[in-house]
């Protein structure tokens, strides 16, 4: 019978024998076999041919069905659902079967419990003999609830096409693409490339194209939004900024000289300072110049002093951070969140037994070394600078509810204030490192920052911005991995997003 029932799937639903085993294996693991779902959807002509055959071995019956539409878009927003694993059906015994579809990513995961109803039952009490002693108990199904989202469709659509033929053109594939509403912390768009077809990992079948998207080396379901941890590179200029002038330790006027480089003396080589390199020239450069012009040496002298300037030092450098929320989950209903990683003097010497070094108040202060953030915390922390000092817990599940503010900095207003000019004088200036944003039609602030990883032999580019400037009402994210000019290769996306949401969001209102 069993051979009977493989050649008809074969014949009738183009079931192929390796994916029949495969359904079984499956079902096996989850620790049954009583009934398996080989296919959802089938077309009406092969329906009518296959119940016509009337095998005892398969029942044709009708039933919902997921369909992702544009899973390039959405993919990484709404993961997939599929059957329980064994574990799955231990953990959650009295609520599931090995039938039931469940979330297994993204959105479907997090929000399961609420999206997937109950299922109906009918129960007859019999005896020994199997005779019926009882009236039939039957238990209607439920369906699921509603779930609104604060994703933007269209803007998601757009931002996430356009990040990939930006990634496509320099012969990249791993990227991320987030925007948030900084008045709230709702998230407008929510893009992690590669992407992959969640309609393939929802079906039964599909055997190869489960695997290659299971075993890719690119790990498309690795959700680098929320839980890759990278170095912020020069993105997290503005936060350091921030806390130079909250700290008294620079004004807004107070100048750096910067010749390209910064030079610290060394007593065992007198002759042999240590240099600390800029990315270029920068000239005298104050607080907005030096966020404008992203210059290294500036925030080396904030974060770690030089000559008979005091730095901020790595005490406070951290104390800051936390203040901004690095270090810590943000607490986005998303699963996989990742807390990124606050480095400090006693988790150096106590995992690598050597002392910090002024070397390494540096590279933090320009977002190097051994400090890591998620994509999410660092477009979060943007969007308290674009709102005045409030960090919101982001959002992705549409609420009444008031926003939930997890660090109120408001009272550093002032200090955010100046921190704003400089990142809007980032697209304004003639030496801005986003000049290229100057002719939007609606005024933008900035920051652009350039990541060394594996020893320097590869480069993250990021974007981070909001608008208008004024009155935010988008603040944005663009990372490119394994970039090859830097945060060049990041601006030219984020010029496109940004003039998209004006013409169809901001104009339009």
């Amino acid at each position: 019978m069993q051979r009977q029932t493989e050649r008809v799937l074969a014949d009738i639903a183009g079931i192929t024998k390796a994916d029949f085993d495969d359904a079984l294996n499956e079902a096996e693991e989850r620790g049954g076999i009583d009934s398996i779902t080989l296919a959802t959807d089938l077309a009406q002509e092969k329906t009518i041919r296959l119940k016509a055959l009337d095998l005892p071995t398969l029942s044709v019956v009708q039933a919902a069905d997921r369909e992702y539409k544009d899973p390039a878009a959405f993919s990484s927003i709404l993961g997939y659902v599929g059957f329980p694993t064994k574990k799955e059906l231990q953990d959650k015994e009295d609520a599931i079967t090995s039938q039931d579809l469940i979330g297994k990513a993204g959105i479907e995961a997090f929000y399961d419990d609420f999206l997937r109803g109950e299922a109906g039952s009918r129960v007859k009490a019999r005896n020994a003999k199997g005779e019926v002693v009882a009236p039939m108990k039957e238990a209607s199904p439920q369906v699921g609830q509603t779930l609104a989202l604060t994703i933007d469709a269209g803007f998601q659509s757009y931002f996430a096409h356009r990040l990939k033929a930006g990634l496509d053109s320099l012969g990249r594939i791993s990227g991320v693409g987030l925007a948030i509403d900084p008045r709230s912390g709702e998230v407008l768009a929510f893009i992690n490339l590669p992407s992959y077809d969640n309609n393939v990992l929802s079906r039964p079948g599909h055997r190869e194209e489960k695997k290659e998207i299971l075993t890719a080396s690119s790990k498309p379901l690795f959700n680098r939004a929320v839980a890759g941890v990278y170095n912020p590179g020069s993105t997290i200029k503005p936060m350091v900024a921030v806390a130079a002038l909250a700290e008294r330790v620079m004004s807004p006027a107070t100048e750096i000289f910067s010749p390209g480089y910064l030079e610290i003396p060394n007593p065992y080589a007198p002759d042999k300072p240590t240099r600390y390199a800029d990315w270029r020239y920068q000239g005298n450069v104050n607080l907005a110049a030096a966020i404008a012009q992203s210059s290294n040496v500036y925030f080396y002298t904030v974060g770690g002093g030089a000559g008979s300037q005091k730095g901020l030092g790595i005490k406070r450098l951290r104390e800051w951070w936390e203040k901004f929320g690095l270090g810590e989950k943000t607490g986005i209903d998303f699963p996989g969140e990742a807390a990124g990683f606050l480095p400090s003097p006693e988790w150096k010497e106590k995992t690598t037994k050597h002392s910090w070094l002024l070397g390494d108040t540096y590279n933090v202060s320009i977002g190097q070394g051994d400090l890591l953030v998620t994509p999410i915390q660092l477009l979060s922390y943007v969007g308290a600078i674009a709102n005045g000092g409030k960090v919101f817990r982001p959002i992705l599940k549409k609420s009444d509810s008031s926003p939930e503010v997890r660090r109120d900095l408001s009272a550093f207003a002032e200090e955010i204030g100046e921190v704003q000019i400089g990142m809007r004088r980032t697209v304004t200036s003639p030496l801005g490192t986003a000049r290229v944003l100057s002719d939007l039609p609606f005024p933008v602030a900035g920051k652009t920052g350039s990541a060394q990883i594996e020893n320097n032999k590869k480069e993250n580019a990021f974007f981070v911005g909001y608008a208008p400037y004024e009155n935010p009402e988008v603040a944005i994210l663009i990372l490119v991995e394994n970039s090859k000019q830097g945060s060049l290769n990041a601006v030219p996306v984020a010029k496109d997003v940004f003039a998209w949401y004006y013409e169809n969001r901001i104009k339009k209102s």
